[in-house]
C-alpha cells in the first residue's frame, strides 16, 4: 500500500514539473517548445512544421 502511495506521488511530481516546464516556456513565447532550435529553424525543419507563425 506504501509503495502505492510513493509511486502515485513520484509520478504526480513528474508530471507537474513537466506542466511547470511548459507554462514556463510558453509565457517566455517559446513556440517549438520540443524543437532544439525552439523555432528558429528553416521552413524545412520537421520539427517546427506545426505552427505557422515564423
Amino acid at each position: 500500500m506504501l509503495e502505492n502511495i510513493i509511486l502515485i506521488a513520484v509520478l504526480a511530481i513528474i508530471v507537474a514539473l513537466a506542466a511547470w516546464y511548459v507554462i514556463r516556456a510558453k509565457k517566455q513565447g517559446k513556440k517549438c517548445i520540443g524543437c532544439p532550435a525552439n523555432g528558429k529553424c528553416s521552413s524545412q525543419c520537421s520539427c517546427c512544421s506545426g505552427h505557422t507563425d515564423k
